[in-house]
Parts: structure tokens; C-alpha cells; sequence
């Protein structure tokens, strides 16, 4: 059994991978669904509470939703087939007739009706190869009324000519309609505009097909959601000739696109509104509209080089801009989002060379702010404020070409007060140049406006400039760029002594490192880190232990050594199992440990009390204890070795009774083994 779901299983991959077109792929994919129903049976997802169904894929299958909607899985018919009395699934093909009575048998009944009226109906029922694109009964009921009175009032002329837009002079299958592709209709050869989406939606005019391949005598019928018209303008025009489109298509202008617009090409214009325009701060807005290259940004941010018609989107989806960037383009119920907002107020307004839908917000990608806009967001609000109100406004909306270091809310105490200190603080968070954290690599010094040389630290997963670190993807705006990080930048301020002497808790620390004679160390360039005991780690030494210590300056500079590693490692870049090799004896191992948003750092199972105070020559992290090497991790065999000793000697079946002697024999020799290692 197990193997012939195997196969089965493989039978349906295969199948699916071998289907010529995404829609046959979905097509393919919803009969295996159905086929416990019987021959001929597909699985089609209907959205509650609507009409609109679709075939499935896996997964939409799986999530059971569509423009996230909740779905109800129904069994119908697949195309082509039909129900017989008391058979199982849907047995019989559907007997072929021309293409007028196919349009009964499809469901059409608004169109064949409006084909007898328009005198179609002999052409559709003689000779001849045709494709029809019907429109479903709902598509002419939701036709506004007075372009439904238009066309049932001029039957001979205006209806005829609606319908023959509808029709190629050829069959057409959906393998034939490809993506992207053209052809002639039978209304003075108006061509209509095909879309086969990888989600195997095909499109007419941006009219689903909702019922495809339902072959005639004399051609095919593809039922569709919508009537069509025909196309004349391209998207340039169609723009050029709107009223809501006034500002829009003078940017246009001002960006040099026309031409653009106005060649061949398959664009998706999300077009912003005149009111769109208007809900800008008009100083911004200004701004960009001077700006030739933020406008060209911004007004490339609007377009994608593929067309996307509002009913290929079933779910939220990244679409890659022509500025370079992406927009989520997805969906809510009825409603088509951009970013995850429902701004779009008319869709599917067809070009020749594209599709246009409206929008009711503009869309400002980052290339065209400012620092000060880029740095408004809720994360770093705090940061922001701060930066205003200390006075440097000018350095983030200017054209300078810098790089902002903006720390998060959390790296701030709540009620931060802005003090002269922390003014010259928040300068230092300015760096000279526009930098991307991509260019950036160990060991580099970056300048900032204070005047201070900030160094990049590389880490496996992490990338930190002094104790700081990269906590979000770069903002790189017009003439400046972000980075958010993770805490308030402190900037080196003397030697790793200096550091050490500024500080109270070190002060028997700086004695002993006086007496072992490591001060010149403590200066020297390095890099270093130190692991820093504080007054109160040397209160807890046994006195005796300490007075011996400190009266051997050489067993003293060992003990210190073993807490200086040989690289600048800041608390940011510590991850699980970091080891650094110190001066003197073995390895030591970091752990970063989170509790409750509290992140510690432990070296060797020493916690760090207060990490990252920088030097020049290196960092000081402050710890309570005094480190000490970790114990070898026994082999696990190995320390299994004396248990299985024991169970043989206790049951040798040749003395036949306990051997407390030897066996105690054996305990004392390995763990006297066991304690040479660990001294």
C-alpha cells in the first residue's frame, strides 16, 4: 500500500510538471484534487459570501484563502465534461455544437441573447473558426446602465461592434494565449491584450477567464468576468486626456517619461491623484518636484515593467519597481492593496502598452527623502526628537552626504533629557559620506561630524561601529543614508588605563595591574578586550588568597592576562559559544543570555555587569568574580568507563562474588587520572 501511494504520488508530480502552461498546471492540479469524486471532477475554492471561484493550486490549497478571504472547496464539472444519471463524477463530454448554442451550454445566456438581437447569431452558427470571449451573465448585469442603454439601443451598430470586440477570427485555446500576447479582434482589428499569470489567471483586457476552453463546432469559447472595450490610446495618452491626473502627468513631464510612456511595452502604472498630491507637506513635495533625480525616483516607484491587472492578484506579492525596489502588491476581499493599503480608488484602466490603476496616496521611496524623512518612523522616534531638538535639523534635510546612526526607542532611559553632553553625543551619531553597511568591513575608521574616529567591527552575525550595532536594513536616501541601531553610540575616550582610572569600581584593579607591571600594556595599541574586575570581585577573594596573590607580581600579571583577549570583541558580536583566546591560558568562552529583553553577556560563567566601555586601544566589559578556566568536558564514554567496571566486577561469573577491593582499585585510579587533567 505503501508503495502504491508512492507512486501515486509521483504519477501526480510528474503529471503536474509536464501540464504546458500555468493554467493547465492549476487546471491539472484541481482534477487530482476532485478525482476522489470521480472522472472529470475539479476542486474549485469559491470566497464566501461571493461568486467568484477559482481554481486551486497547492497553495491556495492549503491556506484556504484568497485576497485573504476565507474559501469553501466545491466539485464541479471540469471543462469540457457533464454529469450523467446515476454515473459517478462527470463521464460524458459535452457533445459539441456551434458556437452560439455553446454560449447556452457555458452559462452565457446574456450574450448568446444579445448575439440574436445584434443578428450575430448566423455568423456564429455558420462556418468558420472563432474564438469568443463571452461575458458571464454578471458581467453585463454590472455594466454601468447607461452604457448598457447605449449599446441595447443601437443594436445593428454599437452592440454588433461590442461583440465582434470580443471575437478572433481564429481558435484559440488557452496553450495559445500567452502571456503578454496580442490579437486581432473582428471590430476593425482592435487588437486585444492577453496576460497568463504564473498563478494560472489568464486575462482578456484585464477580464478573467472564468470558464476557458469550452470548444464549438466553428471555434472556443472562453467565458469572461467582464465585458471589454476596445483600446486606442496608450498609457501615456490616457494620462495625458484625465483631469484627476493633472499634477501626475506635469511631473511626468518634468522627469522626462513621456517617451517612455509612450512606447511599446507591457507597463502597471499605479498613477497617483491630484489629491494624492495634495496630503504631501507642500515643502516636501516642492522639494522633489525641483529635484529631477527624487522625481524620476519617486515617479519610477509607481511603475513596474510587467502588467499586473487587478484580478491576477489572489494574494500579497512583491513586485519589483522600476526605481529598483519592491511594492507589495496584494489584496483584501474585493479591495486591491499596495503596501498593505487599500489606496487604490479605480483599477484597470487599459493602455495599449499597459495597465493603469489610481491611487489615493503617494508613494515616497526612500531614494527621494531626506534624513530627517527617513528617519521618521516609530522605531526611533525618540532618536529623532532628540536630533531636532539638538539643534541638527540643518545636517538632516540639507544635501550633505552623510550617514545617520539612529539608536531604537529601547536603547533610551524614559524621560531622556537633552544635556550638553548628550548634544555632543548625538553629532557623533552624524558620520561624513554616504555609506552603505554592505561597503563597510573590519578594522575600518569612519569619521563623524564631532570629529571622532569610529571603528567597524565584523562579527559572524552581526556588524557594529564601536559598541553599537546594525539592527536594520540601510535607509539610503537622496543624499544621505541610516542606520538603525541598537544602542547609544559610545565613542572611545582614552586607553583602555584611562578607562579604568575614570572609573571607581576599578580602583584595586588599577593597583594591581600597577604592581604586576602591565600598565605599558594596558596603553599599548593592541586590540584588546578585558574582562574587568571590579573592587567588589576582589572583596570576594579569601584575604589570605589575595594578600598571596598580590605579593607575586609575576603569578599576578598571569591571573590578568587570563582576562585580556586578543581582539576588541564589543557585546553585540557575542553569539553562542564565542571564544577568544587570551594572553595567557586557555580559551575563553562568551554566551549572550536573554531575559525578559534584558540581554547579559557570560564569559566563562561570569556574567558581565556593564559591557562595552570603549577605548581607544580596545573595550572594557566589568565583571563581579574573577574568571576561571572552564573544567574539560569529559569524553562521555570515557566518564561511563568506571560504571561499566563496576557492573563487570559485580557479577564476574568466574569469582562469582563482589571484588570491593579491586574495583575500588580502578575507581581511585581513573578519577586520579580524571583530577591530573583537570590540574
Amino acid at each position: 500500500m505503501k508503495h502504491l501511494t508512492l507512486l501515486s504520488l509521483a504519477l501526480t508530480l510528474i503529471a503536474i510538471c509536464f501540464a504546458k502552461s500555468p493554467y493547465q498546471s492549476v487546471l491539472q492540479h484541481s482534477r487530482i484534487r476532485g478525482r476522489q469524486h470521480g472522472p472529470n471532477v475539479c476542486a474549485m475554492q469559491k470566497i464566501q459570501g461571493t461568486n467568484k471561484k477559482y481554481f486551486t493550486n497547492c497553495k491556495q490549497w492549503y491556506h484556504r484563502k484568497i485576497c485573504g478571504k476565507p474559501t469553501v472547496i466545491s466539485y464541479e464539472c471540469c471543462p469540457g465534461y457533464e454529469k450523467l444519471p446515476g454515473e459517478k463524477g462527470c463521464p460524458a463530454a459535452l457533445p459539441l455544437v456551434n458556437i452560439y448554442n455553446t454560449l447556452g451550454v457555458v452559462g452565457a445566456a446574456t450574450t448568446k441573447m444579445y448575439s440574436e438581437r445584434a443578428q450575430l447569431k448566423e455568423e456564429i452558427e455558420g462556418p468558420g473558426s472563432f474564438t469568443f470571449f463571452a461575458p458571464s451573465n454578471e458581467a453585463w448585469a454590472t455594466l454601468p446602465t447607461e452604457i448598457l442603454d447605449a449599446l441595447v439601443s443601437n443594436v445593428n451598430i454599437e452592440l454588433l461592434n461590442a461583440l465582434h470586440y470580443h471575437m478572433v477570427n481564429r481558435r484559440l485555446t488557452s496553450e495559445d494565449l500567452k502571456h503578454g500576447s496580442s490579437f486581432q479582434s473582428m471590430y476593425q482589428d482592435f487588437n486585444v491584450h492577453i496576460q497568463h499569470y504564473p498563478n494560472g489567471i489568464v486575462t482578456v483586457n484585464c477580464a478573467r477567464l472564468v470558464k476557458t476552453d469550452q470548444h464549438a463546432t466553428n471555434g472556443i469559447v472562453h467565458m469572461v468576468d467582464r465585458v471589454i472595450t476596445a483600446i486606442t490610446n496608450n498609457v501615456h495618452n490616457v494620462i495625458d486626456n484625465d483631469d484627476d491626473l493633472d499634477t501626475l502627468r506635469t511631473a511626468i513631464a518634468a522627469a522626462g517619461l513621456n517617451i517612455m510612456l509612450e512606447n511599446e511595452g507591457h507597463y502597471t502604472v499605479f498613477a497617483p491623484t491630484n489629491e494624492a498630491f495634495e496630503k504631501i507637506p507642500s515643502e516636501m513635495l516642492n522639494r522633489i518636484l525641483g529635484d529631477p533625480v527624487a522625481l524620476k525616483d519617486l515617479l519610477n516607484y509607481h511603475i513596474l515593467e510587467n502588467m499586473h491587472c487587478s484580478e491576477s492578484i489572489i494574494s500579497g506579492t512583491p513586485m519589483e519597481t522600476l526605481q529598483g525596489t519592491v511594492l507589495e502588491v496584494g489584496c483584501d476581499g474585493s479591495e486591491m492593496t499596495l503596501n498593505g493599503k487599500a489606496i487604490i480608488e479605480k483599477r484597470d484602466q487599459l493602455g495599449t502598452n499597459g495597465v493603469i490603476h489610481y491611487i489615493n496616496e503617494l508613494l515616497i521611496p526612500d531614494s527621494a527623502k531626506t534624513l530627517l524623512e527617513l528617519a521618521q518612523g516609530s522605531v526611533v522616534t525618540t532618536a529623532t526628537q532628540l536630533f531636532v531638538d539638538a539643534g541638527l535639523s540643518p545636517h538632516l534635510t540639507g544635501s550633505e552626504a552623510l550617514t545617520l546612526l539612529v539608536p531604537q526607542n529601547e536603547a533610551f532611559k524614559e524621560g531622556v533629557r537633552l544635556t550638553d553632553e548628550l548634544k555632543k553625543l548625538l553629532k557623533n551619531h552624524i558620520l561624513k559620506g554616504q555609506l552603505s553597511s554592505k561597503a563597510l568591513y573590519h578594522g575600518q575608521e569612519l569619521e563623524t561630524l564631532g570629529g571622532l574616529k569610529l571603528r567597524v567591527f565584523v562579527y559572524r552575525n552581526s556588524l557594529c561601529i564601536e559598541n553599537t550595532c546594525i539592527a536594520a536594513h540601510d535607509k539610503t536616501g537622496r543624499f544621505a543614508s541610516m542606520f538603525t541601531v541598537d544602542k547609544v553610540l559610545t565613542p572611545p575616550m582614552g586607553t583602555i588605563m584611562d578607562v579604568l582610572k575614570a572609573d571607581d569600581r576599578f580602583s584595586l584593579l588599577v593597583g594591581a595591574i600597577q604592581m604586576a607591571g602591565m600598565t605599558e600594556l594596558m596603553n599599548q595599541a593592541g586590540p584588546h578586550t578585558v574582562f574587568a574586575p571590579t573592587n567588589k570581585a576582589f572583596s570576594a577573594m579569601p584575604r589570605a588568597d589575595l594578600d598571596r596573590l598580590m605579593r607575586n607580581p609575576r603569578e599576578l600579571a598571569s591571573v590578568l592576562k587570563y582576562h585580556m583577549g586578543k581582539e576588541i570583541l564589543v557585546s553585540g558580536g557575542v553569539g553562542s559559544h564565542t571564544r577568544v583566546e587570551p594572553l595567557q591560558g586557555d580559551k575563553l568562552e562568551l554566551n549572550m543570555f536573554v531575559f525578559q529583553k534584558n540581554q547579559t553577556v557570560y564569559v566563562n560563567k561570569v556574567a558581565v555587569v556593564d559591557a562595552d566601555l570603549m577605548a581607544t586601544n580596545g573595550v572594557v566589559h566589568a565583571v563581579e568574580a574573577f574568571i576561571k578556566p572552564l573544567p574539560p568536558k569529559v569524553d562521555r564514554e570515557q566518564a561511563d568507563a568506571p560504571i561499566r567496571a563496576d557492573a563487570a566486577l559485580r557479577t564476574d561469573s568466574r569469582v562469582g562474588v563482589k571484588n570491593d577491593d579491586l574495583f575500588q582499585k580502578i575507581r581511585n585510579s581513573h578519577s586520579s587520572r580524571t583530577m591530573t587533567r583537570i590540574q
